[in-house]
């Protein structure tokens, strides 16, 4: 069974309604990035960091999965597919996909300060005082920009192991995230689905490399087919 790796950023999530900073003048959800998304913001503010991430851990509660997502899940029937997603929602997951990778952390989990393999679920809010079982304060289980990101390593792994890569929703502004496919064979296909695709030097230079300029709802079951017609 072929391996489909998939990179999904934050377009995928914003069909479902969930907002992008970079859609929105550099504002997320009407924040800076820097007052709530750096170690400094955390170090600075960490009541407005958690507040901040109290409210979008809420409205994971009023979004739903959308045909990108159920048509990446739906995929596993065919192929052995793996996600790597940039995002911190758990709409992969909900539309049924197993294999998942969170590069950027997840807003259901918490984790301690101090100790980073202290990681928690978590469905409710989270507020200064609440602490691990080492007695430090938790914090959102995110990679903030600026933080070493765990999972990358794991990430490249699958990139290399890929025999078909697809890229969606995403920007491919963010690194490392944004890197990811140097590590994939170069003879591989690729299918960057994206409504305004911004192909980056990385992917620029892969020759087997189809363009699907529209959005994850309507591209992603559309390479899916594709796929298994091939």
């Amino acid at each position: 069974m072929k391996k489909v790796v998939v990179l999904t950023g934050a377009g995928i999530s914003a069909e479902s309604g969930i907002k992008t900073f970079r859609d929105a003048d550099g504002l997320w959800e009407q924040h800076r990035i820097e007052e709530v998304a750096t170690p400094e913001a955390w170090a600075a503010n960490p009541e407005l960091v958690l507040r901040f991430y109290n409210q979008r851990r809420a409205q994971l509660f009023d979004v739903q999965p959308n045909m990108g997502h159920t048509a990446l899940a739906e995929l596993e029937k065919d192929f052995d597919v793996h996600v790597i997603t940039q995002n911190v929602d758990d709409l992969h997951e909900r539309a049924g996909s197993t294999r998942v990778l969170h590069l950027h952390g997840e807003l259901r989990k918490v984790r301690s300060e101090r100790f980073e393999q202290l990681v928690y679920p978590c469905e409710t809010d989270i507020e200064m005082g609440d602490t691990c079982e080492r007695g430090y304060q938790l914090r959102p289980h995110i990679v903030w920009f600026g933080e070493f990101v765990p999972m990358l390593g794991a990430a490249a792994e699958l990139a290399q192991q890929a025999d078909i890569f697809l890229i969606v929703g995403t920007s491919l502004q963010v690194y490392p995230a944004a890197s990811l496919m140097v590590y994939a064979r170069r003879n591989i296909p690729f299918y960057y689905i994206d409504p305004k695709p911004q192909v980056n030097y990385e992917l620029a230079s892969m020759p087997n490399l189809t363009i699907v300029a529209e959005p994850a709802t309507t591209g992603v079951p559309g390479v899916a087919a594709m796929l298994r017609n091939n």
